[in-house]
């Protein structure tokens, strides 16, 4: 079996996306910095707001949570684990309301969220204000996420992706910046539309 490297990932997903919006085929780059290793790495001390990640899971997810809590403290990130920590059955709002709140109040810098299926988890967080939840199931959906939407929280669904895949939709979520421009504009409305509900 071939493993693709990051860099290769990255250029791959670039491609599908340009050839999904009509831009064309896109040309391969290196990796940036941003891209290259998780942000902050190197120039942020432990403990800053950028180096703590924040994760949850439901019973249906404890056990992938484990696996990329691991990569993530390996990766150098400051990981804050609010639980599930056994298989008994428990609710999965009270968890991702967790990992959001902690987001939402500047606790973490990103907060990834782990159940069966990842969708009810996601619905909960986007209830925080703040949070832009996003659930994804590939490279491209955790790339876009990031690029065009800004997410704070990631979820995923234990039942849905394997634990190789969900490293690699951790690792690209994380390491992806924000767009921008056209995006910004974007995004702004998305805040505009949950300030219209806060009053």
């Amino acid at each position: 079996m071939t493993t693709l490297s990051d860099s290769e990932i990255h250029q791959i997903v670039q491609r599908v996306l340009a050839q999904a919006t009509g831009q064309g085929p896109a040309q391969p780059a290196a990796p940036t910095a941003s891209q290259a290793a998780p942000r902050g790495a190197v120039t942020e001390p432990a403990g800053s707001p950028s180096r703590i990640v924040v994760i949850g899971a439901d019973h249906g997810g404890v056990e992938l949570k484990e696996i990329l809590k691991a990569d993530l403290a390996e990766q150098g990130y400051d990981v804050r684990d609010v639980g599930t920590y056994t298989k008994a059955a428990v609710d999965y709002p009270e968890f991702a309301h967790e990992v959001a709140r902690r987001v939402a109040s500047g606790k973490a810098w990103r907060g990834i969220m782990i159940d069966g299926a990842g969708i009810g988890s996601c619905i909960v967080a986007n209830k925080v204000p703040g949070i832009r939840a996003g659930m994804a199931y590939d490279l491209s959906s955790a790339l876009n996420s990031r690029e065009h939407n800004d997410t704070n929280v990631l979820t995923l669904g234990a039942g849905l992706i394997g634990p190789n895949l969900a490293r690699q939709i951790v690792k690209t979520w994380l390491t992806t910046e924000f767009g921008g421009g056209r995006h910004a504009q974007r995004v702004d409305g998305i805040t505009a539309v949950e300030k219209q509900y806060l009053k």
